[in-house]
């Protein structure tokens, strides 16, 4: 049966090791401060937390050194224990938001400098060899170590904050208040940069954070903020700080599943963005009745789908800022359009209806594109304001006439 360290080969050095511990700790941090700039800088509790750390990597040579077999393969699995993942239990799990990895590597190679630097007094007549070798692979378990508690701050912080961001969408999607989203944006980092839209689509599948992290690669690449969350089946991006929305969308489609993407209107800050949200997820619901839209497609170009399928905000657009805008520059726009569309839009037939020249129809024509940005010669602009001229009828409120507003 193999003996172990502490009771046989290393045994006198152990206790050397054990009697030292308090200074190697010292002259590890003395040392951290002098070789590295950053070091200083950082808060005395901070600081002490590194102080912690390196008296436990000091208390945990020791403890691995015990567990070293005497003899045999000291490569083995036999050689490796859990003792250097409880060294980075002596400080608080702030540390690693405070310290980047690299960082924490750089402490770790400035305590094996020291402690390599003392093998000549550490080690007793004979054992300096194999001291040395134990604390080069020991440096490797600390080093591993480091990486895993890291590796779970990540996982625990990319958990936290998927919660956050659903429940930031959650918020805009309720309507909730601007200081409830200003609070939980503020949790998440967010640059409240001008403008921001939403955009909806369908959920790829799969765990959130994988699909987060798809879009995440993206935004970075482009230079925007970005906020998102899976509801159900449905994928919802917040997106900041892009001229053009539909355009920063069509970038993104690799992150979303097969179906419609739909992208509500640019607002001013996150604030506003519950109108864009609205607008986004009601152009999704009804973006089915459009089966060749472009993918993404503006929540805006669904309007008479979205009215359809019951979309008050929709309706509300249609009858007044187009219905109505027609009805404020004149009788003669609607009674041509009502021409054009009754003559199956044929310019000339609209224009015996209407005992006027053809040239007369399409100026009048033209003017409905200016007034109501939708041109009766496209056919989805068309359906638009047929639409418009439908929901205006058929409104109960009075006749909105030049001068009387909305």
């Amino acid at each position: 049966m193999a003996t172990e360290a502490g009771d046989g080969e290393l045994a006198a050095t152990l206790r050397r090791i054990e009697r030292a511990a308090g200074t190697l700790a010292s002259a590890s941090v003395t040392r951290m401060d002098e070789t590295l700039p950053w070091f200083r800088d950082l808060p005395a509790e901070q600081r002490s937390w590194v102080m912690l750390v390196a008296q436990a990597g000091v208390r945990s040579l020791v403890e691995w050194l015990r567990s070293l077999p005497s003899g045999g393969d000291r490569d083995g699995a036999d050689a490796v224990t859990d003792t250097p993942d409880e060294v980075f239990a002596a400080a608080p799990r702030a540390l690693a938001r405070s310290i980047s990895l690299q960082q924490t590597v750089a402490l770790i190679k400035v305590t094996i400098d020291v402690v390599e630097e003392q093998v000549p007094h550490l080690a007793a007549p004979g054992e300096e060899r194999l001291l040395h070798e134990a604390v080069l692979k020991f440096s490797r378990e600390i080093a591993f170590a480091a990486a895993r508690v890291y590796a779970r701050a990540a996982e625990s912080r990319g958990a936290w904050d998927a919660r956050l961001q659903a429940l930031l969408v959650d918020a805009l999607l309720r309507g909730d208040s601007p200081d409830v989203l200003a609070s939980r944006a503020a949790a998440l980092g967010w640059s409240d940069a001008p403008p921001v839209a939403v955009a909806v689509g369908r959920s790829p599948g799969g765990e959130v954070a994988a699909v987060l992290h798809t879009i995440y690669r993206v935004t970075r690449r482009l230079g925007l903020e970005m906020i998102g969350g899976v509801h159900g089946d449905r994928l919802v991006l917040v997106l900041g700080g892009t001229a053009d929305p539909l355009d920063a969308t069509a970038k993104m489609l690799a992150g979303f599943g097969p179906g419609p993407v739909v992208v509500g209107p640019a607002v001013p800050s996150l604030d506003a963005a519950t109108d864009s949200a609205r607008a986004a997820l009601a152009g999704f619901r009804a973006a089915p009745a459009w089966p060749a839209a472009p993918r993404p497609v503006a929540a805006a170009d669904l309007l008479p789908e979205r009215a359809l399928a019951g979309d008050p905000e929709a309706r509300r657009s249609l009858r007044q800022d187009v219905y109505a805008a027609l009805v404020r520059a004149g009788g003669e726009l609607l009674e041509t359009l009502d021409a054009f569309f009754a003559a199956g839009g044929v310019l000339e037939s609209a224009a015996r209806a209407l005992f006027v020249h053809p040239n007369t129809v399409r100026y009048r024509l033209r003017r409905v594109a200016d007034v109501t940005g939708f041109s009766p010669f496209t056919a989805r602009d068309a359906f638009a304001l047929r639409m418009a001229l439908t929901i205006g009828r058929l409104d109960p409120s009075p006749p909105v006439g030049p001068g009387l507003g909305h």
